[in-house]
């Protein structure tokens, strides 16, 4: 088989195949990037409120360590100056 004949074979499925997929196309193309574009757009706000909530759980754990560290320091503290009494 010859190269041109590959070649031709190739480009005529590319086109027959572009034919079907525009005659069984479910949408228009306006309305399938309508529909990406949405889609696009929810997904985005989901993964920024699925950030937003890691940040925030974050932030409060940070918070917990920082008061539990405070509390043993003063906890030391204290058992120093009682020993040094």
């Amino acid at each position: 088989m010859s190269a041109k004949k590959v070649l031709i074979g190739a480009v005529a499925g590319a086109v027959a195949g572009a034919a079907l997929g525009v005659l069984f196309a479910p949408a228009k193309g306006s309305s399938t990037r309508n529909r990406f574009s949405r889609k696009k757009y929810n997904y985005s706000k989901e993964l920024e409120e699925k950030f937003d909530e890691l940040i925030n759980s974050i932030t409060d754990q940070f918070e917990t360590v920082v008061i539990e560290v405070n509390r043993m320091a003063e906890l030391e503290k204290l058992k120093s100056e009682k020993a040094e009494a």
